[in-house]
């Protein structure tokens, strides 16, 4: 028979210790566990959610990585045409890890009402565009359909629905210079028929998806000459790595560039989350550790003349030292079980009811993401216990110190 394991169910069990001097203390024990694994769930949770999300933001108006012609423009319009007709399109086979690949173009333009106006960018698509992202941030109307004759059906954000009082089934009319400033320019009427909004301000206040059949007669192009080429992966991980692919594999003439690349202050920018999270963990681990070693110090203290018993009918050091581990390991599962009560169901409130607003213009999104993982759930709470116990066998080493003759007469 376990006899440590014994005993200390004998004393957890016992009316005793519930109402013992060291009652309060423990139960601050069990108090700082709870709340130090409710604070690293949500800085976990809302840091990767953070993540996540707005690279899932960057990536639906720009792809994983893209494919364009080398040029000097930065003005993100298309300038430079390149063939559709690529051995990579529509499927790209030689590099695996590959969900989709789609055809876009850019064009910069001015939207025009009777007494306002607005710079923008048309980001042309076609029929082989993937909705998933805009389906996601579609807030009014519908998402325009490109794959029968062309059309002047176009999906606007909300944040320049806003500025220009428009809302979907209006019209508005769209100019772009030509190439010849001494030309009129080209003025198209567009008919919105879906409102988005992505929280990415930066991209709302910038882009209106169109049919990039308009983009390529602008430019005069070919039905096959195309601006760029967006290509998404199963993986975002291996980001890196299927870009050099990529580039491999893509003729000389081409580019490629992934959007860790092309963004890169915003992807540095939530890699920082990475270091908070760890030393949030570290802190509260710390914290959580330093209470269960005082309230194992005043379990050890309070019940002295046990160990010297124990040790007079000749229990080892190990074994008593086990004892008290046996009892903090109740204290830490106990203080494990509320935390991940109030810590997931904090979460699961925030991701259903949108309890927590951010500022959109600091954050990128309107709302606190939360990400839900079993696997760092189990792993956080399989960290904090071996960690903790670890932490705990520095104070039982007092019990190494312990004489059993004046612990048995010990007041």
């Amino acid at each position: 028979m376990n006899y440590e394991y014994f005993i200390a169910r004998r004393i957890i069990a016992g009316k005793v210790y519930k109402s013992s001097i060291s009652a309060p203390i423990i139960k601050i024990g069990i108090a700082a566990i709870a709340i130090g694994i409710v604070v690293m769930m949500i800085a976990i949770a809302t840091g990767i959610g953070l993540q996540q999300k707005i690279r899932d933001k960057v990536v639906a108006f720009n792809g994983h990585i893209t494919i364009a012609n080398y040029d000097s423009n930065n003005s993100q319009e298309s300038v430079v045409a390149i063939s559709r007709d690529q051995e990579f399109y529509p499927e790209f086979k030689a590099v695996e890890g590959i969900t989709h690949i789609q055809a876009v173009a850019t064009k910069l333009g001015v939207i025009r009402t009777e007494d306002d106006f607005e710079g923008a960018i048309l980001k042309g698509v076609g029929a082989d565009y993937d909705w998933r992202f805009f389906r996601d941030f579609l807030v009014a109307g519908k998402l325009p359909d490109y794959s029968d004759k062309r059309n002047e059906e176009v999906l606007i954000s909300q944040y320049l629905a806003n500025r220009l009082k428009f809302k979907p089934g209006d019209r508005f009319q769209m100019v772009f210079a030509k190439t010849d400033l001494n030309k009129p320019p080209s003025i198209i009427t567009y008919h919105i028929v879906g409102l988005y909004n992505s929280g990415f301000q930066d991209f709302d206040a910038t882009y209106i998806i169109g049919d990039i059949r308009h983009i390529q007669r602008l430019n005069r192009w070919e039905e096959h000459q195309v601006g760029n080429f967006e290509v998404f992966i199963h993986d975002y991980r291996e980001l890196e790595q299927k870009g050099i692919e990529i580039y491999r594999e893509t003729p000389s003439n081409l580019n490629t560039q992934t959007v860790a690349d092309k963004y890169y202050s915003i992807f540095e920018w939530i890699k920082i989350f990475d270091a908070n999270i760890y030393g949030i963990i570290g802190i509260m681990i710390l914290i959580a550790g330093i209470n269960m070693i005082t309230a194992l110090l005043v379990l050890i203290l309070e019940r002295t003349q046990m160990i010297g018993i124990l040790k007079a009918l000749g229990s080892s050091n190990w074994s008593i030292r086990k004892l008290f581990l046996y009892n903090a390991s109740y204290l830490i599962v106990l203080g494990l079980l509320w935390g991940n009560l109030f810590g997931l169901g904090l979460l699961f409130l925030q991701k259903y009811f949108k309890l927590f607003p951010l500022d959109p213009n600091v954050y990128y999104v309107t709302e606190a993401p939360v990400y839900i993982n079993l696997g760092y759930i189990l792993a956080l709470n399989v960290g904090t216990m071996i960690m903790c116990l670890v932490m705990l066998l520095i104070p039982t080493y007092v019990i190494t110190k312990i004489s059993p003759v004046k612990a048995i007469r010990f007041e």
